[in-house]
């Protein structure tokens, strides 16, 4: 079978579609939407604040140690 002319006419394509089994229209396609519980999920509180002073550090630091 070789390919002579493109189909172009609606009617004719679906014809074809149909005697092959093939569906003649496209799936409906479901709308976008965000993960679930995308507001329960993710809490954006401010947790770091600027004017708090430094925290102390757990450790020791000995600026004579060398490597």
């Amino acid at each position: 079978m070789r390919r002579t002319a493109p189909i172009t006419e609606t009617a004719s394509v679906t014809r074809i579609l149909e005697h092959i089994g093939e569906p003649s229209k496209a799936p409906v396609l479901s709308p976008a939407h965000g993960p679930p519980a995308w507001e329960e999920t993710f809490d954006q509180t401010l947790v770091f604040d600027p004017t708090a002073a430094a925290p102390e550090p757990v450790f020791e630091f000995d600026p004579t140690a060398g490597w």
